[in-house]
């Protein structure tokens, strides 16, 4: 059995993990884990015991109120605005659970109502991008599209998932270079087309992904549009979506979409069937790998970016890219199974990451990893440590 503590905002809790199918958060109090469980509302009514998958329990005491000090440190007082946030921080949570923990936990108190409030529009309108027929999410996305164009010029919405960014921007006078950017990219998803060449792919992602990135990331000080941190901004949405597309490939074929770039399926002899039937060939493996070897570059380059940024965001950015050198070594490991069954992080990959992300505190240094060390001593990097 072995326990892991996480701080929240200051407060220590620990993943203790019971065996390989079951982990349970648990506060430490005076010298004793004390399991609290909580009950959450729901979407669509019920309750469940616990927060955003059915076998981590956190202390939702806890969690409450450090929220409430990070809306205070934020310089949100107004009651309709702590509310707004606290919607879009659940909305967030409920979406994407294994990014909604460390940015709770990493990120300095202070910004983390501004990250949720940016994260959680991005991630709504990804979802409406990726409901339903393309007819019907076609309409939905303009009509989206306008109401935050409206919601931008005018500085009020009605809508709660815009009013806590209206209220960010406010408050931290952000551009809206990057929402619009990011709005006007996302069209391609709607009847996404693929990628004929690498610079298609590469066009993808300075329209969308790095917009999406910068969007989530402007509200904290000092970071977008810094000159220095822009590059390996780039960098990173580059590495990151490359391994997104290798994690989700399996899916994307299932729902008719391919995601690597035709010309690297050439290069390598490999046909798109030879994917959609999951065979297991030369051509394939060394497509794989290529991918996984593109991507792992561009991360291990980008990791120069805890260097120039704010020391209390380095453990957040730390974790972000050992987290997806993480997932390039597992798809790794399964080889051709990647095209043949979803992937899926597993519960407690995250936790070690975030501890040791935490506890490096301001080093300059990324994490160590299998694949990552191997790139940055074959690319002239010296490896990291903790």
């Amino acid at each position: 059995m072995t326990t892991t503590a996480v701080l929240v905002s200051g407060r220590p809790l620990v993943l203790r993990k019971v065996n390989d199918r079951f982990a349970t958060l648990r506060r430490r109090s005076r010298g004793s884990h004390r399991l609290v469980r909580s009950r959450f509302p729901m979407p669509g009514g019920g309750r469940r015991d616990t927060i955003g998958i059915p076998c981590v329990t956190v202390d939702l005491e806890v969690l409450v109120r450090s929220w409430r000090r990070c809306l205070d440190a934020a310089g949100v007082r107004d009651r309709t605005a702590r509310a707004d946030y606290s919607a879009a921080a659940q909305y967030f949570r409920r979406r994407d659970f294994s990014s909604w923990v460390p940015l709770r936990v990493l990120i300095p108190p202070e910004s983390v109502p501004h990250m949720f409030a940016a994260a959680a529009l991005v991630r709504y309108t990804d979802d409406l991008c990726d409901r339903g027929p393309v007819e019907g999410r076609t309409q939905r996305f303009e009509e989206w599209a306008a109401e935050v164009g409206t919601a931008l010029d005018t500085g009020s919405s009605k809508h709660q998932m815009l009013r806590p960014y209206l209220h960010s921007a406010g408050l931290l006078n952000l551009s809206c270079t990057w929402i619009d950017s990011y709005l006007q990219g996302t069209r391609i998803d709607l009847d996404f087309p693929g990628f004929a060449h690498e610079a298609d792919y590469q066009r993808y992602v300075d329209t969308v992904v790095l917009p999406s990135f910068l969007v989530a990331v402007e509200v904290a000080p000092g970071l977008a549009p810094d000159r220095k941190f822009m590059p390996f901004a780039r960098l990173l949405a580059d590495g990151s979506q490359r391994a997104d597309f290798l994690t989700d490939v399996f899916e994307d074929l299932r729902d008719g979409r391919l995601c690597l770039p035709v010309s690297d399926l050439d290069r390598h002899g490999v046909t798109r069937a030879d994917l959609e039937q999951g065979l297991d060939t030369p051509g394939v493996r060394a497509l794989l790998s290529a991918t996984a070897s593109s991507a792992r570059a561009s991360l291990v380059e980008g990791e120069r970016m805890i260097g120039e940024i704010p020391p209390d965001y380095r453990p957040f950015f730390r974790f972000v890219i050992g987290l997806f050198h993480k997932r390039l070594d597992n798809v790794e490991t399964r080889g051709t199974a990647i095209i043949r069954r979803p992937y899926h992080d597993a519960v407690v990959t995250a936790v070690p990451l975030i501890v040791r992300s935490r506890r490096m505190g301001a080093s300059t240094k990324a994490l160590p990893g299998r694949g990552a060390h191997n790139n940055r001593v074959s690319s002239g990097h010296p490896s990291s440590g903790s």
